[in-house]
């Protein structure tokens, strides 16, 4: 872990609740793609936020705020990061970041879950060149999906990338999944065992993937997230 000051360059809405942030930094910022940072708000008050860029980016780190003036506990650091236009952090945290491996790997994202998604997606195109990746990213609806059509233009491009989007209400020329993410997982891969998966989202889906597919042969051992630390 390492303590930083950074400078916000940008702040932008990408929904109604999600605002990306980038910020800028001349001081050693190291971290493992599916690592995340802490916004020091105060000596004991610092608030975990997934990184959403590769670590090869050099000197900017992305985030996705998913924040509403009633949930102070994100809305906060927005406000500041709007007021001041720096802010501290804590970077390099976290031990769910992404593994070489063999096996295919599988992401299921949450809503701004998608933010640890991007990391590891963009990091293991670019390092694990051949290796499978299944990106599924779930949301209410497909306005909540803000870079639907960035992800379907990858996975025209990247003969290793699959990209399934999933929504829970569904326009009528909707042509993706509907339901719940991680039952695209299910309905889409008979054998879990060949998989390494990597989960972000709330901490009510992580516990029912972890019971669900563990149940189902997907070893712990291949199974990535940070919530499943607390599970």
């Amino acid at each position: 872990m390492t303590s930083i000051d950074v400078k916000v360059i940008s702040i932008e809405s990408l929904t109604e609740t999600v605002t990306k942030i980038i910020l800028e930094t001349n001081q050693q910022s190291s971290f493992k793609a599916g690592q995340y940072l802490q916004v020091v708000m105060g000596e004991n008050d610092k608030r975990p936020f997934s990184i959403a860029n590769a670590p090869n980016v050099k000197g900017i780190i992305e985030l996705h705020i998913g924040a509403t003036p009633d949930n102070p506990y994100a809305y906060e650091v927005l406000q500041l990061a709007s007021n001041t236009k720096k802010l501290k952090v804590e970077i390099g945290l976290g031990e769910a970041y992404v593994r070489e491996s063999d096996k295919t790997m599988v992401i299921i994202a949450g809503g701004t879950g998608y933010s640890y998604a991007k990391s590891i997606l963009l990091d293991t195109l670019a390092n694990q060149t051949k290796r499978q990746i299944n990106l599924y990213w779930g949301a209410k609806t497909q306005a909540d999906l803000y870079e639907l059509a960035e992800l379907n233009a990858l996975a025209k491009t990247q003969a290793n990338f699959s990209f399934h989007p999933v929504v829970e209400i569904a326009n009528t020329d909707w042509q993706g999944h509907v339901g719940l993410v991680h039952h695209a997982v299910l309905s889409d891969f008979n054998d879990l065992s060949l998989i390494d998966l990597y989960v972000a989202g709330r901490f009510e889906m992580a516990a029912v993937i972890k019971e669900v597919f563990t149940a189902k042969g997907l070893p712990l051992t291949s199974l990535y997230g940070d919530a499943f630390t607390y599970l």
